[in-house]
């Protein structure tokens, strides 16, 4: 006799993104992205996605109403993943994602009225996360990352950031199955900008390959050289994440070990304060991370 499968609702908007972050998830080795959507994710538990317009056949109004639908039949149950930071300049008319009933259902409203009612937000992307190349300088769109928008709008459903541009397709699914596991993330299992620790408690300098040529103070010149990146521009001793351990496209390789620097891509600083990408970090970043160098 088998045991009754929990069906959790998720909705997946995109807002002011570009779309790798769904192309990221769709990238997913084990489980792959079949098994999410179709297996469940954690025993007993099984993500029923409602919304992707990236990746779902359906299209026009009757789809739009499914998010709706979603809200109302589900309220508190549902999880809502944003992609993409939310533009909020001229009432946000810069980023619609449809149309119903001939008005435009703009990313400021849908985002608002979504998650209200959800369990949770997972702000998936750096966009999302933190505001991202979307919201650099001078941001004529008024785009403003999830946590704060929501802030601004009094809403205080739990949110949950996995940054990245894109993310580890396992920060993903890994974020979503504990979730389901565990429960909401407190302050215990989360860092001080809203991460998972278990993805973003560690400095990719810590964890570097090349951490040996920085001490030694051995620098590259060239991108390709041998030797610490650190002077040509690498960001990974003021970035938190774990991919000089988890490695990318199945665990091949990963930028620095690819032989390029590391742009800092899940910080809240990126992209404005860490610019330019391939200039050695600016003091005020070093004094603030606190970073030694010869």
């Amino acid at each position: 006799m088998s045991s009754k499968v929990v069906e959790v609702p998720a909705v997946y908007i995109a807002g002011a993104a570009c779309s790798g972050c769904s192309v990221s998830l769709l990238n997913a080795v084990s489980p792959n992205i079949q098994n999410v959507l179709v297996d469940p994710v954690i025993p007993g538990k099984h993500v029923s996605l409602k919304f992707h317009a990236t990746i779902m056949a359906g299209q026009g109004e009757p789809v739009i109403r499914v998010l709706r639908d979603t809200r109302k039949a589900s309220p508190g149950e549902y999880l809502l993943i944003v992609d993409g930071s939310i533009p909020t300049a001229e009432d946000g008319l810069f980023c619609t994602i449809g149309e119903l009933d001939g008005k435009e259902v703009t990313m400021m409203e849908m985002t608002e009225e979504l998650a209200a009612d959800a369990m949770a937000v997972l702000a998936v992307g750096t966009c999302a996360s933190f505001g991202g190349i979307p919201s650099g300088d001078p941001n004529p769109t008024g785009a403003k990352p999830v946590a704060r928008f929501l802030e601004e709008k009094g809403i205080k459903t739990p949110v949950v950031n996995v940054s990245g541009c894109p993310p580890h397709p396992d920060w993903m699914v890994g974020t979503i199955a504990d979730i389901l596991l565990n429960g909401l993330p407190g302050p215990e299992r989360l860092n001080d900008t809203g991460r998972p620790n278990s993805f973003f408690g560690m400095l990719i300098h810590d964890n570097c390959p090349r951490r040996g040529f920085f001490d030694a103070g051995r620098f590259a010149k060239n991108t390709g050289d041998e030797g610490c990146l650190y002077e040509i521009g690498c960001k990974g001793p003021v970035t938190y994440a774990d991919c000089s351990l988890r490695h990318w496209n199945n665990g091949v390789n990963w930028c620095v070990g690819a032989g390029a620097q590391c742009i800092g891509c899940v910080e809240p600083d990126f992209p404005d304060k860490l610019a330019p990408l391939f200039e050695k970090l600016k003091e005020d970043a070093l004094e603030r991370f606190k970073i030694k160098t010869r």
